[in-house]
């Protein structure tokens, strides 16, 4: 038996995902988790004998041998109930996602960071000519638009807006996309915004303008993310933060919307346990100070997340350099030997000089120029960072150059280099999940 199945909590994308993922795997049956949110809960109840769910009870765990995950790859997000496929040998496990964290192993994966994750399965469906229903379409839009902000988010790419223009051409409804995609705003939720903007205040932190807001609260609210999106809206600020703190129950929701591409709310939420997108994310920790909590925050903003640790940290190193007057074709075998694709070149002072890469070896033109020093091909366009900067600035000159490599110094020496495998390494592996 294949099941198809998505995280607790599940949002409009989680359930739009669970659709198509229905359509590309026909034979597997569809499980909604028990808890969803308030605005799906509203949907469902009007739509939902347009939908076969199997509910996570219905399911004989012992006869599953494949299972399809959709808008998460981490076993804790799943209902407890499939926590029993967990330690299942020769479970088939395929992943749609696009958090880039998570700890389900399998090869079968498509996951990449873009605004929806029901957007790399519309690919998918255009690509093998599914046939998409008006009604269809328009659960899949609102998938879409609810995690990209109306495609209006940092994190939407023109694959998410390509995709809504083919779901409107399916005749998606954008007349029901504004019934059902507004959020849910009571009472309380107006008081707590209320509170929150009387005890606003502004700063700058990293060069970004910020504000924190911290509450005590009772019980259950609903939609405090979107309190918290309304609160940075008002106060008007780059990045906003809430920490909402139940003293029954002896917890801290923390909730953080960033409107810049600097300031990586779904990162720095990981390090602090939690979870979420570039522009929005949450994280719920328990037996916490909340000032403990407002100085962590503060700590990440003001350092933009990554600069407690350096290059020197990160870098690769020792150096495989070349000598100027080293013959290309040598240099060529000794790139190809090494597996990487260019290499810093150093004087006998153990000076800068050039940097020679597999895009210099396109100016040769004749086979007898393989035997040319390499500093008549070399880069003398040189391009350094110091070993004391971060990765987000060592990333930041790789996208302005279009380089692959720079060189690490310290005190005009070279001392190692950081690689785009480098910054991706740390990005996405260090910080916890």
């Amino acid at each position: 038996m294949k099941i198809i199945t998505t995280h607790k909590g599940s949002d409009f994308d989680a359930l739009a995902s669970l659709v198509a993922a229905k359509l590309l795997y026909p034979e597997a049956k569809p499980v909604l988790p028990g808890s969803i949110n308030a605005n799906l809960k509203t949907f469902l109840s009007i739509h939902k004998d347009l939908f076969d769910f199997y509910s996570p009870a219905e399911i004989d765990y012992d006869d599953v041998e494949t299972l399809i995950v959709v808008d998460t790859h981490t076993w804790e997000r799943l209902d407890r109930r499939m926590g029993v496929l967990r330690e299942k040998q020769n479970l088939e496990i395929i992943v749609w996602d696009h958090h880039l964290n998570g700890n389900m192993e399998t090869d079968q994966k498509t996951i990449r960071e873009i605004g929806a994750t029901v957007t790399m399965l519309i690919q998918e469906i255009e690509k093998q000519r599914k046939l998409v229903t008006p009604i269809q379409a328009t659960l899949f839009l609102m998938g879409l638009y609810e995690d990209t902000g109306n495609l209006s988010f940092p994190s939407t790419l023109p694959e998410d807006a390509y995709a809504a223009g083919f779901l409107l051409d399916r005749k998606a409804d954008l007349n029901i996309l504004a019934t059902f995609l507004k959020s849910a705003y009571s009472k309380r939720q107006k008081d707590i915004l209320f509170e929150m903007v009387q005890k606003a205040e502004r700063t700058q932190l990293g060069g970004f303008s910020f504000s924190l807001s911290q509450l005590v609260i009772s019980g259950r609210i609903q939609n405090l993310a979107m309190v918290v999106q309304m609160y940075r809206e008002i106060v008007n600020v780059d990045v906003a933060f809430g920490i909402f703190q139940d003293t029954e129950q002896d917890k801290c929701m923390v909730i953080g919307r960033s409107g810049v591409d600097e300031i990586n709310i779904g990162v720095l939420m990981r390090s602090m346990g939690g979870g979420g997108h570039p522009g929005a994310g949450s994280a719920l920790l328990k037996g916490v100070n909340p000032d403990t909590i407002k100085e962590m925050i503060v700590e990440l903003v003001n350092g933009n997340q990554y600069s407690s640790v350096k290059l020197s940290d990160i870098m690769s190193y020792p150096v495989v350099t070349v000598d100027p007057n080293t013959p290309v074709e040598e240099v060529a075998m000794l790139l190809r030997e090494m597996g990487c694709t260019g290499m810093p070149v150093v004087d006998k002072e153990e000076n800068l000089v050039g940097v020679i890469s597999r895009r210099d070896f396109k100016k040769i033109r004749k086979s007898n120029q393989m035997q040319s020093p390499v500093k008549a091909f070399m880069s003398r366009k040189l391009v350094t960072i110091s070993h004391e900067k971060s990765a987000v600035e060592a990333a930041k000159l790789m996208i302005k150059h279009d380089i692959g490599r720079i060189p690490v110094m310290k005190e005009d020496k070279i001392i190692g280099i950081i690689t785009r495998s480098d910054a991706m390494l740390y990005f996405y592996d260090l910080l916890p999940d």
